[in-house]
């Protein structure tokens, strides 16, 4: 059975760092499909600059030429806060728990795991797939929290020695494109250029709606 990648975020705005990630990793790992889930209220970050439905629909327009790509939009339907847990639980139950599934993280989420709610959990529901960029030290012992380093010790796999639907840790090298939201936000405020960060779809929402501008709220 092919796996499923599960890639949520608070993608505010989602740009060309997000997209090459889950493109690589859908190469690297074999993935079916990579399902793109914005964060609906995250409740460890404050709060996104944009409202959920803007974020969504930027997501939908910046994965819809590619048709490894699907968008959820379970947490941004969602009234209360949405924890990837519950996420990866509702996934499970409607694919099944034969079905092996990938949540895709980046570095510094990944080492933030522990405080995540539940988040010895996840690994009961998905297997984690971690982008790191060439050369990183990220799954070194002391460059990690110890109780994440205990879970890791068990867990971390080589890309060939994953077997089953959940439980493994895979270090997977990305091509390093050095893309925030943070500095996108910036230049737009500022009204400098975004082009070439972001799906020129997205940038054109992005105008249309005027996001990121001092004025919004």
């Amino acid at each position: 059975m092919q796996p499923i990648g599960v890639f949520g975020g608070t993608f505010d705005p989602i740009h060309f760092g997000h997209l090459r990630l889950a493109e690589e990793m859908a190469e690297e790992l074999g993935l079916a499909r990579v399902v793109f889930i914005p964060a609906g209220q995250p409740p460890h970050r404050g709060t996104p600059h944009t409202a959920a439905i803007h974020r969504l629909e930027m997501v939908r327009r910046a994965t819809a030429g590619n048709p490894l790509f699907s968008v959820d939009a379970r947490e941004v339907e969602s009234p209360r806060p949405s924890y990837t847990v519950d996420t990866l639980a509702g996934l499970r139950a409607e694919l099944g728990f034969e079905q092996p599934l990938w949540l895709l993280l980046g570095a510094d989420a990944f080492l933030a795991l522990p405080t995540w709610h539940e988040w010895r959990r996840l690994f009961d529901l998905a297997h984690i797939a971690v982008a790191a960029r060439p050369g990183a030290r990220l799954l070194q012992s002391d460059a990690m929290p110890e109780r994440l380093n205990n879970e890791v010790s068990q867990r971390q796999r080589t890309k060939g020695s994953v077997s089953g639907p959940a439980g493994s840790v895979l270090l997977q090298q990305m091509t390093p494109l050095d893309i925030s939201a943070t500095a996108i936000r910036d230049i737009l405020a500022r009204h400098g250029s975004a082009r070439y960060l972001l799906p020129d779809a997205v940038l054109d929402y992005i105008h249309e709606h005027q996001l990121y501008t001092h004025h919004e709220h």
